[in-house]
């Protein structure tokens, strides 16, 4: 081995086929055969998108914590989300709220609500948390938050002041906005909302018109549902004198950034930077000598708050080599070298379907691993002069 004295492998999952957990295994595995003896690492990680909580719950050891909520259609669901050292949380509001949690035939983002993600904050709030980190991704909802704040003690009010539910088809009825019941915790815990969209809340690249029509909403919906997020953003401008149009972000989640970010002050912050923080990913890089990272397709997306990216640019600033060992690369995908990442390697050893590729997922990574490493091995053998 030589001056290599630790290895850190923080690949995401390959969709389908390999989990983290996986690559890193693998990894372990190829770098026994290439090296002999040497301390490998192995740490879960994701951008913010789904498997986000899992994987920060086991990178950090932290507890899973499953309580039953509502869903996106009210309906009673089993949600987890994570306890984590230092009194923080990880919720992802997919686990109460996702898309995936209402059945094709039944999605209309005029009925659906986050009250279920509200629930699971108000139960981290009641277990004495100081800090919540909110995944934003996979949201079923267009409600601009308002169940999200109503399960935390908000209330919103029509024109007579009967109290609103709290489903996108709410939104236009909203003229006044009470916090006096707010969980008194609230005001006193930071909020991060782990989000990689600058859309804001309203508009033609707003929450309804960009991503309504993938919950559901067809042309007819998605004009009512823009309208009753027209006259939700006009009543927090009157009655709090902030625009949620001029945060970059408001728009995700179909709104829930707007309220995480103007009733409870939540940071929006890109999603792998979050995590990456909260498994302490820079002091995991003390005394590493090199970091192999990875994902199932590396394109030009790869490039906009995807988990190559932001460990690339944690490497970079700590001046630690960082190599990708990807299922595919794809257009743009070699615009990740201007991103920290050293080198960038595929799995795949011939022409084959992706059906191949899932199905023997395991024995191509272990080779292109073992390759890998034989490559970087020479490397180290090299004599090249500055």
């Amino acid at each position: 081995m030589g001056y290599i004295v630790r290895l850190l492998f923080v690949s995401d999952s390959f969709k389908g086929s390999l989990t983290s957990d996986d690559t890193a295994d693998l990894l372990r595995e190829a770098a026994g055969q290439v090296f002999g003896p040497c301390e490998c690492v192995g740490v879960p990680v994701a951008d913010g998108g789904e498997g986000t909580s899992d994987a920060v719950i086991r990178a950090t050891a932290g507890q899973r914590r499953t309580i039953a909520v509502h869903g996106p259609l009210m309906e009673r669901v089993e949600a987890t989300y994570g306890l984590l050292g230092g009194h923080r949380a990880i919720v992802e509001m997919a686990a109460a709220s996702g898309l995936p949690l209402v059945a094709p035939e039944l999605r209309n983002p005029l009925h659906t609500t986050t009250y279920g993600t509200g629930e699971l904050i108000r139960d981290a709030l009641d277990q004495g948390v100081d800090e919540v980190s909110v995944a934003l991704g996979g949201s079923a909802t267009n409600d601009g938050g308002m169940g999200c704040m109503r399960a935390l003690g908000a209330r919103f009010l029509d024109s007579r002041g009967m109290e609103l539910a709290g489903t996108g088809a709410d939104l236009e009825r909203v003229a006044h906005i009470d916090f006096s019941g707010l969980h008194p915790r609230a005001r006193s815990t930071s909020f991060v909302a782990m989000c990689d969209v600058t859309n804001p809340l309203c508009g033609p690249d707003g929450a309804t018109h960009t991503f309504g029509a993938q919950k559901g909403a067809t042309p007819e919906m998605r004009e009512r549902l823009e309208q009753g997020m027209a006259t939700y953003r006009d009543a927090i401008i009157r009655e709090l004198g902030v625009d949620p149009d001029a945060i970059p972000g408001s728009g995700a989640a179909g709104g829930l950034g707007a309220a995480l970010a103007v009733f409870l002050h939540a940071e929006l912050r890109s999603g792998i930077e979050t995590v990456l923080d909260l498994i302490g990913f820079d002091e995991l890089l003390e005394g590493t000598a090199l970091v192999v990272t990875g994902e199932g397709k590396t394109d030009w997306q790869s490039c906009f708050g995807k988990v190559l990216q932001g460990v690339g640019w944690r490497c970079q600033r700590r001046g630690v080599p960082a190599v990708a060992l990807c299922g595919s690369l794809g257009e743009g995908g070699m615009r990740i070298l201007d991103h920290g990442i050293d080198s960038v390697m595929v799995t795949i050893n011939a022409p084959m379907t992706l059906e191949q590729a899932m199905g023997n997922a395991r024995a191509y990574y272990l080779e292109a691993a073992i390759r890998m490493f034989r490559l970087i091995r020479v490397g180290m053998r090299l004599q090249v002069g500055e």
